[in-house]
Order: C-alpha cells, then structure tokens, then sequence
C-alpha cells in the first residue's frame, strides 16, 4: 500500500522547523530531506528516520525496523503528532548525517 501525499505533506510541516523539508517520490513511496540531506522514508503512512548516536540517546526505546523488505532499520516513529519533539529529533539526527554528495554534471 502506497503512502497518501496527504500524510507527507503532513509530515513535511510538522517538520518545518527543523530545516528545509523537501520530499520526492522513490520507488511508489517517498524519501525526506532536511537542508539536501536524506533523513527519513515515509513507507505506507509510516515514518521511518535513520538511525544515529543522537536518536539512540534521544530516544533509546523506539522501535528499529526496516521501512521494507531488505531494507536497513531505521527507527519507525509512532507518535507524529508530538511536532516539538519531532523537530528536535529530526534536527539532532541531521547535524550527524554527512553532507550530500555533489552532483556530478551530465555528459561530463
């Protein structure tokens, strides 16, 4: 079951204050961004956030599991209604991502 893009968007403005939300269609669900960087897969009306040192002490009881089959955990986030905590979850699990990689130009 696809995700609805009514529940992104919902998504994506719980988080606006954490940094500048985009999101994009990828594989018949969506992959989240934060200042360019993937943070998170919204996967049947569910959000899964990547795994770091900072969301394992914030947070060390949320539940770890894969977003879909063959997947990596990701830490799958129950209460999306709590934007407060959400912000500050999202916005301490960014500060350790790596930087995107820079595009490379087409037909160079």
């Amino acid at each position: 079951m696809a995700s609805k893009p009514e529940f992104v968007q919902y998504i994506a403005d719980q988080l606006s204050d954490a940094g500048a939300i985009t999101y994009r269609k990828m594989f018949g669900e969506y992959g989240m961004y934060c200042d360019g960087k993937i943070f998170a897969l919204i996967c049947d009306d569910e959000l899964f956030v990547k795994i770091t040192e900072a969301g394992k002490q914030m947070a060390p009881d949320l539940p770890q599991e894969p977003p879909y089959k063959g997947a990596k955990p990701y830490f799958r986030i129950e209460d999306t209604d709590n934007r407060e905590w959400l912000v500050k979850f999202v916005a301490e699990t960014c500060l350790e991502l790596p930087e995107p990689k820079p595009k490379k130009k087409k037909g160079k």
